[in-house]
């Protein structure tokens, strides 16, 4: 039966000097881990975990056998993968710190803000160029919503929703996202001026999609949802919820550099709250930084979603802000490169006081007096 390796980093610390040099920074960010655990598993279950620094590891990793070792070591180094920044027409997302990117939804039934900007195009570009004050790096358009439940749309009608609004909003040189799954919508949004292609169904949905992405240069966000077709809600069963989603994710990363798409194009989105239990959400937050063992750029969103009500007596989403930024910090201090939210100015400001503690602990040096 075949055996699956996987490092997780399970000690984050302030700086490398903090612990004398035995951490690596992981995935080019502001974010360092210093101990690990080297994770085997056979037939969906845990069969060995160490705990592993930073200085063992290269002995730790000649120990695997020859089926594992090259994968070990290739997560190894995509722990510590420094990634370029994202091209957005004139603009770089640079990915070396959070990105925010602010949610606008043109769409009648979105769990949060359904309703609100559509067919409303000013009311819609005035609250884009508001996020973008508020210092968003990008603005994430969708015309279907993907909520639980949610009715279907037709695709006619979601391109109608979000191509005005991407040709006026581009038009005054926002970095802005397509947030769609069918490869019509993608492919008039792309034409009316996005950037990049945030695909809940990580390209499962439509078989055109990768082409017309690979064929574009956009970069892609692939996000797990364990359903298929029109549920992307259905089949959220695991034999453990982590390293399922991490095997997924790694299939969905491999498929699209198989269809042309450059390694360095690809974002992966763990799926908070699609086809998963208040349980598994919390297991997969908490296992963030494995992801960096992907290689890719991360993605996160669980902005206003039903997990922070479930944990809060149930408040609606729209008093859902104090949980949002709870776990926007949290994916910060994960090294996620992407962060989408609805509140953007309180996440923004969140990140410049969780900048500047980063930037207070990497220039002190009290520490190695």
């Amino acid at each position: 039966m075949m055996q699956t390796v996987y490092i997780r980093p399970i000690a984050l610390a302030e700086s490398p000097q903090s612990e004398e040099g035995e951490a690596i920074r992981l995935g080019g960010g502001l974010v360092y881990a210093s101990r690990f655990a080297l994770i085997v598993r056979q037939g969906g279950k845990v069969v060995s975990r160490q705990r592993i620094g930073v200085g063992e590891m290269p002995a730790a990793l000649a120990t695997l056998p020859d089926a594992l070792a090259a994968d070990a070591a290739a997560q190894w180094e995509n722990l510590r993968r420094v990634h370029p920044p994202l091209a957005c027409g004139a603009r770089m997302l640079r990915l070396d710190q959070p990105q925010i990117m602010g949610i606008l939804n043109v769409t009648p039934d979105s769990f949060s803000d359904g309703g609100q900007f559509l067919d409303k195009p000013d009311a819609a570009l005035d609250h884009a160029h508001a996020m973008l004050s508020a210092g968003a790096g990008i603005v994430d358009v969708g015309g279907e919503s993907t909520r639980p439940g949610a009715a279907a749309v037709w695709e006619g009608d979601e391109v109608k929703r979000v191509v005005p609004v991407i040709e006026r909003l581009g038009a005054s040189g926002a970095a802005i996202s397509i947030d769609a799954r069918r490869s019509t919508v993608i492919e008039a949004a792309l034409a009316a001026g996005a950037h990049i292609v945030n695909d809940v169904s990580a390209m499962r949905h439509d078989t055109r999609t990768a082409e017309i992405v690979a064929a574009s240069g956009a970069p892609v966000v692939l996000m797990h949802a364990p359903g298929a077709e029109g549920d992307l809600h259905a089949d959220g069963e695991y034999t453990d919820v982590v390293l399922d989603v991490f095997d997924a994710l790694r299939e969905r990363r491999d498929y699209a550099r198989s269809a042309g798409i450059a390694r360095d194009k690809i974002l992966l989105d763990p799926g908070i709250g699609f086809g998963k239990s208040l349980a598994d959400n919390l297991a997969l937050i908490n296992a963030l930084p494995l992801f960096h063992a992907l290689g890719q750029p991360l993605f996160f969103g669980a902005s206003r979603k039903r997990m922070i009500g479930a944990l809060s007596n149930e408040v609606p989403a729209h008093q859902r802000m104090g949980g949002s930024l709870m776990l926007a910090v949290k994916a910060m201090d994960a090294g996620c490169q992407m962060i989408r939210v609805h509140d953007v100015a309180e996440t923004v400001q969140a990140f410049h006081v969780w900048r500047g503690l980063r930037d207070a602990a990497l220039t002190d040096f009290s520490q190695l007096a």
